[in-house]
């Protein structure tokens, strides 16, 4: 299945499906090499990262419940189990697990694009909490705001002060910013910004699948 969706990946490259920014280089380079992971753990890092407050380097173990952190001008690309996780600079997260399954990502600050498998997992940021099952999702994590877009699926937004927002997608249609304060908590419409399909692709093909706005390996006419 991981070999499958490689090819598909390839060939759309070659098309030029990516548009004229073509794949990252962090993420080209992950697909170009046919690392596609067998187990959990970082499976590319440029810049630096640590595990648990320990230094870390591609092929350092990751398993539900670690702590991640990447480094000034870094990134890291970890799978955990049967999930994604694409960390930008100086980004902190941390999974938290019931019988070795994530279950829980709390992200103290920074920016993470994350792709998980259908189960319930419950996101915790500083101004709010997010439910979601099976979905892709970008989050931009400060101490007083969080960039929430549901890239696909459904996802449950609560915060204090604020009524319970259900947000359903099928490609990046509700991004918003979510701010905290004295007055209470607002969350309003925001732009797309700071991810993109190709890297949603290649984080669902390290862990075997495609995204759902991929229709039998075609890429939409619509890009982001």
């Amino acid at each position: 299945m991981r070999d499958q969706v490689r090819r598909r990946i390839l060939m759309l490259a070659a098309s030029g499906a990516f548009g004229a920014a073509g794949l990252t280089g962090l993420m080209s380079r992950l697909l170009a090499s046919g690392d596609m992971p067998k187990s959990s753990g970082i499976h590319r890092l440029e810049g630096t990262a640590t595990v648990n407050g320990a230094p870390a380097q591609v092929g350092t173990p990751v398993k539900a419940g670690d702590r991640i952190a990447t480094g000034p001008r870094s990134q890291a690309v970890v799978v955990v189990g049967k999930d994604a996780f694409l960390l930008r600079e100086q980004t902190i997260v941390e999974s938290r697990a019931r019988e070795g399954t994530l279950t829980e990502l709390l992200i103290s600050t920074g920016r993470v694009l994350s792709v998980f498998s259908k189960k319930p997992v419950t996101i915790k940021a500083p101004v709010a909490t997010i439910g979601i099952r099976g979905t892709g999702a970008y989050f931009e994590a400060e101490e007083k705001s969080l960039y929430f877009c549901l890239c696909y699926g459904e996802a449950l937004v609560e915060a204090p002060g604020m009524a319970s927002k259900l947000v359903k997608t099928s490609h990046h249609e509700q991004p918003m910013v979510i701010r905290g304060g004295g007055g209470g908590t607002s969350a309003d419409p925001a732009m797309f910004q700071n991810h993109s399909d190709q890297e949603l692709i290649l984080l669902e093909s390290l862990v075997g699948r495609e995204p759902p706005f991929m229709k039998d390996g075609t890429y939409p006419a619509k890009k982001y």
